[in-house]
C-alpha cells in the first residue's frame, strides 16, 4: 500500500481517500485518511447488535491534542458549518499496511496512531506511540460517542449520558440504552468526566452530495489526559467496546494477532507458491496482501446461523445472495478458503423457499428476502465452480436434492413477492412484472422499478440453460441416469429456443429482454458461464463481443446501457431518486468485466483456428494488463484504499461512486489481474 506523505494530505485530496477495517461479524471502522468524518457511516466503531445486522454507530471518532509549553496543538480534523479544524496540517504521513497508521509531527514531538479492530468482537483499539521532545507535554484524548442506526442521523439531538467510572475504565449508557453499555478505557493518565458536553452540527460532506441532510450532534462524555515527561517515549492504549472486560485487553496483542491472521490467509492461499517470476517481486507480494485483506473484509460470520456469509459492500450493504454468488470464486475459491466457501453455500440454501434462494436478509429482524429471479440460478454456477476447485463430490451429493427442488420449482412456477417466475411453452423462463425489480438491475424508488426487465430476460435464460447442464452432470455424479437424460433434453430444448429468439440480427447482439433491443451487458451471461448457451466458437459470439467492445466496454467496467440509448446517463449523482433512476442506465460497473473476461476465455477454449486463438490470447493479455494498470491507480485515487468501488462514472475523471468497497468488484477485478 502506498504511503501518503505530507504534500499528498492536503484537504481536498485527502477527503476523497478512505480507509476501512472490519471485524469479521459485520462491524467496521471507517473514515478518511486525515480522520475527518465525511459520511454518516464513518466511525471508529460501527457495531452490529445482531451480527451482521442492526449496525449502530457507537464511537464516531477520538479527538486528540497535545499541549507543549502551555500551547495547545490539535491532531483532529472536523467539519462543522463553515469551519474546518486543521489538525490535518500536523499530519506528516498516512499509510495502511495491515492497519491504518497516522504519523503526526509537532515541533520536536512525533506521534504515531495505529487503529485496529479485534476480530470477532465489537471492539476497536487505538495505540499512540509518542516520542516526546525536550519539553514536558500533556496529551489529551476526547472520545466522541453516538448511538444510532448507521443509516440514520441524530440531528438536533440532545443526549443523556450515565457514566460509571472505575479508574480509567468508563461505562457509558447513552440515551437509556442500558442493554448495550459502551465501555471505554485508557491504560494510563486520568479520566475527566464532562457534564452535558456535545459536538453540535458535525457536517458530513458526502451525505450532502447524496441528497441527505448533512449535520448531526454527537456526545462528548469526557476526556483523558496523559502527562509526558521531556524526552520520554510512551505508548498509550485506548479501547472502546461493547464488551465489558476491556481493562484486560492488550492493544499491542490485538494488533499483532490481526497481522498474524492476515499473513496466514496469504500463506494459506498458496498464491505465492506459483512458479512465476512475479513470485519474487515485492510488488506482487504487496499485491497479494492487498487482495487477501480486501477480500477478507467481506467474509463475515452469522452467529444465528453458525455459518459464514458475504457482505455485498461497505458501508451500507448486508449479505446479498446474488452478490455472494458472483463474488464467490474471487473471494473464497481462489484464496483456497474452501471450508468457508462450503458454509456460504449452506447459508444460501438453508432458507430456500418455493425454489428461491434468499436475495438477502433484513438488517433489522434477519427475515429472508426473496426478490430475485437470478440468485437461485447463479447458485448452480457457484456450486459447479466449488466442485471444480475442491472435487468435493460428497458435498454435491448432500445438496443435490435441494438443487433439484429449485429446478422443479422454476418448471412449476413461483409467484411469491411478485416474482412471477415460470417456464413457458418455448422452454424459456419468464420472470417479473412491470412493478418488480428481481434481476440484478434492481433499482427501485417507492413503487417505481426503473429497470423491471420483466419477461424473458437474457441472463435469466442463459443461467437456466447453465443450471440444467450443471444438473445433468450432478445427476451423473449421483448415479441417476434417467434424471441426467431429462436435464440434458431440457437443456437442448432451451438452447434451441434461446438461439432462435434472442439474437438481434439488426444490432448484431442479443436482446436484453425478448422484445427489448436496448444494448446492455447482460447478454454476456450467454457466453461467460461454464456452459455457454451461445456457441463460443460462432459468428454470433464474435458479433456479441464486437458490439460489447464498441458500445459498452470501458477501462473501469461495462456501461449498463449503451451511449445513445433512451435514458442513458453518464454521471451518477444527485438525490436518492435521481441516483436510483440512473443506477443501471449507463454508469460503469467493474464486476461486469468478469463476465467479459470469462466470455473471452470460453471463446479461446472453443476455437481451433490458430490465428483466432492467437488473436484472442493477445486480446486477453492486453485486457488483463490494462485492468491491472487502471485499478492499481484507482485504488489509491479515491474511495477505500486497496478496495474497489461499486460503480464509476463513464467520463473523466471516472470518479468512483456508490459503495466505496464492493465485494463483486473486488472479486472480479482481482480475479482478472490474477488471470484466474
Amino acid at each position: 500500500m502506498k504511503k501518503f506523505e505530507k504534500d499528498e494530505l492536503k484537504l481536498e485530496n485527502a477527503l476523497k481517500k478512505e480507509w476501512l477495517l472490519t471485524n469479521g461479524i459485520g462491524g467496521f471502522a471507517f473514515s478518511t485518511i486525515i480522520g475527518c468524518n465525511t459520511r454518516k457511516y464513518h466511525g471508529l466503531l460501527v457495531a452490529p447488535l445482531a451480527a451482521p445486522g442492526r449496525r449502530k454507530v457507537i464511537l464516531s471518532k477520538v479527538d486528540e491534542s497535545i499541549e507543549i509549553s502551555g500551547e495547545n496543538y490539535i491532531l483532529y480534523t472536523n467539519m462543522s458549518n463553515n469551519y474546518i479544524s486543521e489538525g490535518y496540517k500536523n499530519l506528516e504521513s498516512f499509510e495502511k499496511d495491515y492497519i491504518p497508521i497516522f504519523t503526526y509531527k509537532i515541533k520536536d514531538v512525533e506521534i504515531k496512531k495505529l487503529i485496529c479492530m479485534e476480530y470477532g468482537k465489537n471492539t476497536v483499539c487505538l495505540l499512540y506511540k509518542i516520542k516526546n521532545g525536550n519539553e514536558k507535554a500533556k496529551f489529551t484524548l476526547a472520545p466522541i460517542l453516538n448511538y444510532r442506526d448507521f443509516h440514520q442521523m441524530n440531528t438536533n439531538h440532545e443526549y443523556t449520558l450515565k457514566q460509571t467510572i472505575d479508574n480509567n475504565k468508563t461505562t457509558v449508557i447513552i440515551d437509556d440504552h442500558s442493554e448495550n453499555p459502551v465501555y471505554i478505557n485508557l491504560n494510563c493518565g486520568r479520566y475527566i468526566k464532562h457534564d452535558n458536553d456535545s459536538f453540535n452540527n458535525m457536517y458530513y460532506l458526502e451525505e450532502e452530495k447524496r441528497g441527505f441532510y448533512p449535520e448531526e450532534n454527537l456526545a462528548v462524555p469526557g476526556r483523558y489526559e496523559v502527562e509526558i515527561e521531556a524526552n520520554e517515549e510512551k505508548d498509550i492504549e485506548f479501547v472502546c467496546s461493547l464488551e465489558s472486560n476491556i481493562e484486560e485487553i492488550s492493544v499491542k496483542n490485538i494488533i499483532n494477532n490481526e497481522i498474524i491472521r492476515i499473513r496466514k490467509l496469504v500463506l494459506d492461499s498458496k498464491l505465492n507458491d506459483a512458479k512465476a517470476e512475479k513470485k519474487y517481486e515485492e510488488k506482487y507480494t504487496n499485491f497479494l496482501q492487498e487482495y487477501i485483506t480486501s477480500a477478507d473484509n467481506f467474509v463475515v460470520y452469522r452467529p444465528s446461523f453458525k455459518l459464514h456469509t458475504i457482505i455485498a459492500g461497505y458501508p451500507w450493504f448486508l449479505d446479498w445472495g446474488r452478490d455472494s454468488l458472483i463474488s464467490f470464486e474471487g473471494l473464497l475459491l481462489i484464496p483456497r478458503r474452501y471450508e468457508i466457501a462450503k458454509e456460504v453455500i449452506l447459508t444460501l440454501i438453508r432458507d430456500i423457499k418455493f425454489g428461491l434462494v434468499p436475495n438477502g436478509y433484513s438488517g433489522f429482524d434477519l427475515r429472508p428476502l426473496y426478490n430475485s429471479s437470478d440468485s437461485s440460478l447463479l447458485l448452480f454456477e457457484t456450486v459447479y465452480k466449488y466442485l471444480q476447485y475442491t472435487n468435493d463430490i460428497v458435498f454435491i451429493k448432500g445438496i443435490y436434492s435441494r438443487l433439484k427442488t429449485i429446478i422443479n420449482s422454476y418448471k412449476q412456477g413461483i409467484d411469491i413477492e411478485n416474482n412471477n417466475i415460470y417456464l413457458d411453452d418455448d422452454n424459456l423462463i419468464v420472470a417479473g412484472t412491470p412493478d418488480t425489480q428481481n434481476t440484478w438491475m434492481d433499482a427501485k424508488f417507492g413503487n417505481i422499478a426503473f429497470t423491471p426487465r420483466n419477461g424473458k430476460a437474457v441472463e435469466i435464460n442463459a443461467l437456466w440453460y447453465n443450471a440444467l447442464k450443471v444438473m445433468q452432470e450432478f445427476a451423473e455424479i449421483c448415479e441417476n441416469k434417467n434424471a441426467s437424460n431429462e436435464f440434458k433434453e431440457m437443456a437442448e430444448d432451451t438452447k434451441i429456443s434461446f438461439n432462435n429468439k434472442f439474437y438481434n440480427k439488426k444490432r448484431k447482439c442479443l436482446y436484453d429482454v425478448i422484445g427489448d433491443s436496448k444494448i446492455r451487458p447482460n447478454q454476456l451471461f450467454a457466453l461467460s458461464l461454464s456452459f455457454p448457451v451461445i456457441d463460443a466458437n460462432s459468428e454470433v459470439a464474435d458479433n456479441i463481443i464486437n458490439t460489447i467492445d464498441k458500445k459498452l466496454l470501458t477501462d473501469y467496467g461495462l456501461r449498463t446501457l449503451a451511449k445513445g440509448e433512451k435514458n442513458y446517463v453518464e454521471i451518477y449523482e444527485g438525490d436518492p431518486f435521481k441516483r436510483d433512476a440512473s443506477y443501471h442506465q449507463g454508469p460503469v460497473w467493474p464486476w461486469l468485466l468478469g463476465l467479459y473476461y470469462n466470455a473471452l476465455k470460453n471463446m479461446l477454449n472453443a476455437t481451433t483456428n490458430k490465428a483466432k486463438k492467437q488473436s484472442l490470447m493477445e486480446k486477453i493479455e492486453k485486457f488483463c494488463d490494462n485492468t491491472e494498470k487502471v485499478f492499481t491507480e484507482a485504488m489509491e485515487r479515491d474511495g477505500v484504499l486497496g478496495s474497489i468501488s461499486e460503480i464509476y462514472d463513464t467520463k473523466p475523471p471516472y470518479s468512483s461512486k456508490g459503495a466505496p468497497a464492493q465485494a463483486w468488484s473486488v472479486s472480479e477485478v482481482f480475479r482478472i489481474i490474477l488471470r484466474k
